[in-house]
């Protein structure tokens, strides 16, 4: 049983999807996107015993957008992230994001680490990521050219892995060429400012590192990076897969679910 509602975090009415019972378990979406990209996934781990906590971030999906102009710094998301675990009470629960939803993750971990049972960051590192801030920035100016549905449609099958069948990769990028514009480049302002690199080594609980070895979004080196950087934490690197392991990998849920369990244990 799913259960959704509004709850206003931070002055933001935001729109929150759960399940009922279970481990506490808080699923980021990716950038200019929506709690939608976990759809495949909460009731696999449903079953497999989460309280699974799907939110539309500030402005996305069915949240009302923030005071004022997009956010574009991502740290914003992770204090409204911490703001969400107190007015739903979620007692040490896990966190798993990808793309910004990932670097929001290990912002979480070095906000509020003692208060993580653990975490996974998908698709993410430490540091800025790619893009071209100059370039999102003139299309703030204008951003609702025409092209732009269709760039975003390209855009996400460009980065979809090469393991995944054909059918499914249209479907993802189909679903991703709904996002707002703005929002979009406003979140990838923050995907390529954001930097917790000096919080790594004070991270108070355990973290899985996972990216995608066709994700031409990511140096895997850089994600590796990040591991080593931080005690204990795990790597994995998913061959023949893209930017959105949630979305591509259709045993997803028993997967997340291993690497979850793993990290429970390690603690």
């Amino acid at each position: 049983m799913i259960e959704a509602g509004y709850f206003d975090i931070g002055g933001t009415l935001s729109y929150v999807e759960q399940t009922r019972h279970g481990r506490p378990l808080l699923c980021l979406h990716t950038a200019g996107q929506s709690g939608v990209q976990w759809r495949h996934s909460v009731a696999g781990l449903a079953d497999r015993g989460y309280r699974v906590i799907v939110p539309d971030l500030p402005g996305h999906g069915r949240s009302e957008p923030p005071p004022g102009e997009p956010i574009d710094d991502l740290g914003r998301y992770a204090v409204w992230c911490e703001q969400l675990v107190d007015a739903l009470e979620l007692e040490r629960p896990l966190v798993v994001g990808c793309s910004i939803g990932g670097k929001i993750t290990l912002d979480l971990a070095v906000r509020m680490g003692h208060r993580l049972a653990g975490v996974v960051a998908m698709a993410a590192e430490a540091g800025p990521g790619r893009a071209s801030l100059s370039g999102l920035r003139r299309e703030l100016e204008d951003v609702a050219a025409p092209s732009r549905g269709d760039r975003t449609y390209l855009g996400t099958l460009a980065v979809v892995g090469r393991g995944i069948p054909a059918g499914r990769a249209e479907l993802i990028a189909t679903m991703h060429r709904r996002e707002d514009p703005v929002v979009t480049t406003a979140d990838l302002l923050g995907w390529g400012t954001h930097d917790v690199r000096a919080g790594l080594a004070e991270i108070a609980c355990p973290v899985h590192l996972v990216v995608g070895e066709d994700d031409l979004w990511l140096d895997a080196a850089k994600v590796r990076m990040t591991a080593e950087s931080i005690p204990d934490a795990r790597f994995t690197l998913l061959e023949g897969i893209g930017h959105y392991p949630m979305e591509e990998l259709a045993g997803f849920p028993a997967l997340l679910h291993e690497w979850l369990t793993a990290l429970v244990e390690s603690r």
